[in-house]
């Protein structure tokens, strides 16, 4: 079992949602990667999502993109991701992992190699937008025996079938995109979100999670008060983006502190 159900359990016997913001493994650069993500725990994170850079992130906009870019200017790749993990896991035992990112990288490494890997390195999750259910029950089976989650995406255009597809084998949360189009988009319509989460959940029976479009304190409580996680990830990296890197874990942290705070308002 991973750390995510007992977290979500948690969460919910104090009435609180979960904060999970997104961040790209090795960006702004490697060497404060680790720091990252224990200040974002500070600052109120529930999980942690770490994004692995990959050059063809064909789900993001613009700002993960450069994030990606910057990453992979340094080479960083899935082995040295799981070695933050592995870091992290040295000092916090407790707080939730989910790597997010595409298939490339892990069926270069191999499948079961990855799975003995992540497990190995206290990874309690993966979000690989190009695995579809439909595609992936032997990973997700493989997963579910080390301990780990396998978490799909649901969209505004998710048919009923996938829908009942992630129920049956999803685990950990669901992940349900808000808008059309990549991460970092416009506005979120509250109403338009409330009503597609009541159609998921006659078919998903795991917490939600909503990602794509959350940029302020507002936005995200509006959210939290029809699902049960709110992921941010753009309006981190460009916080981390308009400060010098010597300055950037501790903007990151300012911004979560602020949404935590709405939150829990």
């Amino acid at each position: 079992m991973s750390r995510i159900a007992p977290t979500f359990a948690a969460l919910a016997a104090q009435n609180k949602k979960a904060l999970i913001p997104f961040i790209t493994a090795g960006d702004p650069d490697p060497g404060i990667t680790v720091d990252l993500m224990h200040e974002l725990v500070r600052a109120g994170a529930d999980i942690l999502e770490l994004g692995v850079p990959f050059s063809d992130p064909m789900a993001e906009g613009p700002v993960i993109q450069r994030a990606c870019e910057r990453a992979l200017k340094f080479n960083v790749s899935l082995h040295d991701v799981l070695g933050y993990v592995r870091s992290f896991r040295t000092v916090n035992t407790a707080t939730p992992v989910v790597l997010m990112g595409y298939a490339n990288p892990i069926e270069n490494m191999g499948q079961d190699a990855f799975i003995a890997a992540a497990s190995e390195a206290g990874v309690d999750a993966t979000i690989v937008v190009d695995y579809p259910p439909e595609e992936c029950e032997q990973y997700a089976k493989a997963m579910h025996e080390k301990g780990m989650d396998t978490i799909f995406l649901l969209a505004p255009t998710s048919t009923e079938q996938r829908m009942a597809q992630v129920g049956q084998l999803g685990s950990g949360f669901c992940y349900y995109v808000s808008l059309k189009g990549v991460t970092g988009a416009a506005n979120i319509d509250i109403q338009d979100v409330a009503s597609r989460i009541a159609a998921v959940r006659r078919h998903v029976k795991l917490p939600i999670g909503v990602g794509f479009g959350i940029r302020d304190g507002e936005t995200a409580r509006a959210v939290a008060s029809v699902a049960d996680a709110v992921v941010i990830g753009s309006r981190i990296i460009q916080e981390m983006e308009n400060h010098p890197r010597d300055q950037a874990v501790q903007a990151a942290g300012r911004f979560l502190s602020d949404i935590r705070r709405a939150l829990d308002a």
